[in-house]
């Protein structure tokens, strides 16, 4: 296996879509928004396991002080084998000096990042109002 991370700005948005929907992604329900979200990003970072797009991970930033992490997918075959620590080390090699880095962590999903270095923003309480199902 030999993954390669690209930082891209054109992809298919059927493999976004078959990447989104094999984690089960309620915004694979809206792939127009989706492919475009991400194609708008200010950082799309892919995952690929020769032609296969195996995972993605976009960023929203402000490009100087605050970044946010919207997403980070890495397709269940590839998940444990290294995939989003790879993604988030090169978003550190982008935005590692920025004032903030945000994301929004639950389940599974915390302890990864904490071994990525992120930590519990002081007593905030994540808010938002969402339109999914998976959580």
């Amino acid at each position: 296996m030999s993954i390669e991370i690209k930082e891209t700005k054109e992809l298919a948005q059927a493999e976004i879509i078959a990447l989104y929907e094999s984690v089960d992604w309620s915004s694979a329900k809206k792939p127009h928004k989706l492919y475009q979200a991400l194609l708008h990003s200010h950082s799309l970072l892919t995952a690929w396991d020769g032609d296969r797009l195996i995972g993605l991970g976009n960023a929203i930033s402000d490009g100087f002080l605050v970044v946010y992490y919207a997403h980070l997918v890495v397709h269940p075959d590839y998940q444990g084998k290294g995939v989003g620590r790879m993604i988030v080390e090169r978003f550190q090699e982008k935005y590692g000096d920025f004032h903030q880095q945000i994301l929004v962590a639950d389940g599974g999903s915390i302890q990864f990042y904490q071994k990525c270095g992120f930590e519990r923003a002081g007593q905030t309480e994540p808010m938002w109002i969402y339109q999914g199902d998976e959580h």
